[in-house]
């Protein structure tokens, strides 16, 4: 087995939350004890609701804020604390596409000039070879050279984050975390990003934690599917086992309220209430207030991930549905 890109063990990330004059700070745990690796030429999909730490795990993953606990490992060297000199290499070894691509690029810089920037930043490449370099990027993701010497606001949504993928892949990364990139395009256009970023994954090999809310884009890309609640990680196996049987409660929800992924006779399970705060999370089982199956063991007691069909799962009766589904 090859070394992976990025290897996190039991990441924690904890936010001082104030609350008023004369009241202690609160803690709100964003993420508690995540951990998972990616392989070069692999993609691991993060997925789960809004709130659940998908985006602050890639903050962590990115290096834009340094875990509370845990270890993080990029490109085999401790990214958390780097060894002196790395740090900047560490840097270029991972980058972001965010989730709006109309946001995400200068509106004041031509298309060439914001292609360019990272490589003046980073490297000591000439003029000529940095617009050689961008030119060559440019049509590795299927833009046209005429493009190079226009403003944002001329391209479409689908053109502009093409031009977000071809800025992050301009300083030859090994790990792209890619943060809902396909939710704010036409379904249609959803199809080309991702086949796009399919094919750089098999010609640069590169490895990619895919931060998403849907599951069919998930079931389209993924190779390892990571399903995060409140800040934990519950379920984390290859994509068809989870597919196929999952075995969290939470995990049946999501796979079942999802239509295009909904095949066949799956029952469908309503999570009734809301997610509850990061600021009190239950004692038990974070799912313990919206579970359907819920038993006072789950109430008082957290359950650890452990081994299971291909899988690690977080649940105290996830025997019991594996039985179900056999």
């Amino acid at each position: 087995m090859s070394t992976p890109i990025v290897a996190a063990r039991e990441l924690t990330q904890v936010y001082s939350v104030n609350r008023g004059f004369l009241r202690a700070p609160a803690k709100l745990q964003a993420v508690t004890g995540v951990s998972f690796s990616v392989e070069a030429g692999k993609t691991l999909a993060v997925v789960g609701e809004s709130g659940c730490g998908k985006s602050t795990l890639a903050r962590m993953a990115t290096l834009i804020e340094k875990p509370a606990s845990g270890a993080l490992m990029l490109d085999g060297l401790d990214a958390v604390t780097p060894p002196p000199g790395e740090a900047k290499r560490l840097r270029r070894t991972v980058q972001l596409v965010f989730q709006n691509p109309y946001g995400s690029l200068n509106p004041r810089k031509k298309i060439g000039a914001i292609l360019e920037e990272p490589l003046l930043i980073n490297t000591s490449l000439t003029k000529a070879e940095r617009t050689e370099r961008a030119r060559a990027m440019m049509a590795k993701v299927g833009l046209r050279p005429e493009h190079y010497n226009r403003y944002p606001h001329q391209f479409s949504g689908g053109q502009r984050q093409r031009i977000a993928i071809a800025r992050a892949l301009i300083l030859s990364p090994k790990l792209l975390v890619a943060d809902e990139p396909v939710s704010a395009l036409d379904v249609s256009i959803q199809a080309q990003v991702l086949n796009l970023l399919a094919d750089l994954q098999d010609e640069l090999k590169l490895a990619y934690l895919f931060i998403s809310h849907d599951l069919g884009v998930v079931r389209h890309i993924a190779h390892d599917v990571m399903v995060m609640y409140l800040g934990h990680a519950i379920e984390h196996g290859p994509k068809h086992a989870i597919f196929a049987r999952p075995l969290h409660p939470y995990t049946q929800a999501l796979l079942a309220s999802t239509p295009s992924v909904a095949a066949g006779k799956r029952e469908r399970i309503v999570l009734r209430g809301e997610l509850p705060s990061p600021l009190d999370p239950p004692k038990g089982c974070v799912f313990s207030t919206r579970c359907p199956y819920v038993t006072d063991r789950c109430r008082s007691e957290r359950p650890v991930a452990r081994q299971l069909d291909e899988r690690l799962v977080a649940c105290h009766y996830a025997e019991r549905f594996l039985a179900e589904a056999a």
